[in-house]
């Protein structure tokens, strides 16, 4: 079997188990077993020997299933990094790139930010600002031990152990260290009867912990009042349609300079604002 052949297969499986992009996910497929760039597919036709056939329908199988495309490649792209993921985080997402262009420009000025990464899941949002600021000290909480196992996987993938400290703990009690130039989460912020209108990736394979809100954004928003500077700044993602009510919420608690950002698709998607 040709590349062409291999990609119309996945493709049309694909399409069948109702997949939103088959022929995107086809060619990221049949690029990873072959080892090569999507935009090298087109550049000729590759032979897929019978141990690749045999990679790439097991591939398949799980993508029809409706597992992330994430998972399935074991890996992804995250603004300059490539971060190993799996069931254990979220997948990092598009929007969450916007979140570290606001932690970014807020700690620009700074030598040596102290930021703190509540609920860093895979790592994402704490690896891309030790990254691309060269003096940011990040501490990323988790309360999971499965997901502090995968940012730390990724923490030494990227090589960045020596600025990103990894800790375990949850919103039931104090947030660690400080005091932070930055705060910045992305909480669980779908409401629980919002669960099953979600893709089968999102409801079924991502972990609910991480997906569900029970309150955290709340919490996060009463302790980051305890461990950042005077004048440190609090980020948040938030749900396209409650960005405005975490806005207010911020306000009423005291921070100053609330302002809202909008994501790649337009939607209202990123809060700040600064501790007085």
């Amino acid at each position: 079997m040709n590349a062409r052949e291999a990609l119309e297969r996945a493709r049309r499986e694909l399409q069948a188990a109702g997949v939103e992009t088959p022929d995107v996910d086809a060619e990221w497929l049949v690029a990873h077993v072959l080892g090569v760039p999507r935009s090298s597919l087109r550049l000729g036709d590759r032979e897929l020997d019978r141990g690749r056939e045999a990679r790439l329908a097991e591939l398949v199988a799980r993508r029809r299933a409706r597992e992330p495309l994430a998972y399935v490649l074991g890996e992804w792209g995250f603004r300059r990094l490539t971060l190993r993921t799996d069931a254990r985080a979220l997948v990092p997402r598009p929007e969450t790139e916007v979140v570290v262009d606001r932690c970014l420009a807020l700690i620009a000025g700074l030598d040596a930010p102290r930021v703190l990464d509540v609920g860093t899941g895979s790592g994402a949002i704490a690896l891309a600002i030790a990254d691309e600021h060269p003096g940011a000290r990040v501490v990323a909480l988790d309360a999971s031990a499965d997901a502090l196992a995968l940012a730390r996987e990724n923490t030494q993938r990227a090589g960045l152990g020596d600025r990103v400290d990894l800790v375990r703990g949850d919103l039931a009690e104090p947030l660690p260290g400080g005091p932070y130039d930055l705060l910045v989460s992305n909480p669980p912020y779908v409401a629980p009867e919002e669960l099953d209108t979600l893709a089968p990736e999102v409801r079924d394979w991502e972990p609910r912990a991480a997906i569900v809100d029970t309150g955290q954004s709340e919490l996060v928003e009463r302790a980051a009042l305890d461990v950042l500077a005077p004048g440190g700044a609090l980020v948040l993602e938030t749900h396209r349609d409650g960005a405005r009510q975490v806005a207010k919420r911020l306000r009423t608690l005291g921070y100053e300079a609330v302002t809202i950002s909008r994501d790649l698709a337009g939607e209202e998607r990123v809060v700040e604002g600064r501790r007085p």
